[in-house]
């Protein structure tokens, strides 16, 4: 991966050397935000009002937040409130500031062999599909949504290993594709499954649960991390996401698509005005 952005912001440089690459903005960021179309909105409105260049490398958080942290990305925008808290405790990542929510949802085949659809809480839901030894496919890849699901095990008491157990080790979109194609159960974000429903057969049998609230953050990448981190273009960046007019467009992004908005906007708030 440092090789892959390394070449990134080689070609960004060009013959143009550090003022090209101060026009230049590498986003680290979780699958999600891509597969949803968000980005695709937000960077060329925030590009033309700012004359940067964003390259987004989305990854699972963990890998979004390493990349950062490691002086590869000049901003990371994540979902996993707790390590994104411990990259800030070292240092190597600042001014955490929210962005927006959705919620994590437990989808699965329509017949659902393990019997999970309408549970409230999803911990017990997972306690059920591994007693039942239900084919579950994980992302298995440090993202966000693989951190709650391992939480979630932790929580029932339970390790997942077997046959019923996969691990992707993709992107949610990709994710969702395999769980799709087995017949499997998975946890996703609700936005990357709005995006995707119409190649989907996988219904939302569990949802609600106060431990599925599923928080977006923005976070800014100390320069001593590395000598090409441009901390001014991932400033701005940062602040663009938590603006009247970013926040805006995330109020009602997939409205008119998918009849709902993918994400609830929270710039200003705190965790703990949102619990989470």
């Amino acid at each position: 991966m440092r090789h892959l952005v390394g070449s990134v912001l080689l070609v960004a440089l060009g013959a143009g050397g550090a003022t090209a690459q101060a026009r230049v903005v590498i986003l680290s960021t979780t699958t999600s935000t891509q597969d949803s179309g968000l980005l695709d909105v937000l960077v060329p409105i925030f590009e033309k009002k700012t004359g940067l260049s964003v390259k987004t490398v989305a990854v699972g958080t963990g890998q979004a937040l390493a990349l950062a942290a490691r002086g590869e990305a000049d901003v990371a925008l994540a979902h996993a409130p707790d390590l994104e808290r411990r990259y800030v405790a070292t240092g190597k990542l600042s001014h955490r500031r929210l962005v927006m929510a959705n919620e994590f949802v437990l989808v699965g085949p329509a017949d659902d062999p393990a019997g999970i659809r309408g549970l409230r809480r999803a911990v017990d839901a997972t306690r059920r599909i591994a007693e039942r030894r239900s084919r579950f496919v994980s992302r298995g890849d440090r993202s966000g949504t693989h951190a709650l699901e391992l939480a979630l095990w932790q929580a029932a008491g339970l390790e997942p290993r077997g046959a019923w157990y996969v691990e992707s080790g993709q992107g949610m979109g990709a994710t969702l594709a395999i769980a799709n194609e087995r017949r499997a159960y998975t946890l996703t974000d609700r936005a990357t499954l709005l995006a995707l429903q119409r190649r989907l057969e996988l219904p939302v049998l569990v949802e609600g649960d106060r431990t599925l609230l599923n928080l977006y953050a923005v976070l800014e990448v100390n320069p001593a991390n590395g000598p090409r981190v441009n901390a001014a273009g991932g400033r701005a960046f940062a602040e663009f996401l938590v603006s009247p007019e970013a926040q805006a467009i995330i109020r009602t992004f997939g409205l008119e698509r998918y009849g709902q908005p993918l994400f609830v906007p929270l710039g200003g708030k705190t965790d703990a005005e949102v619990g989470g």
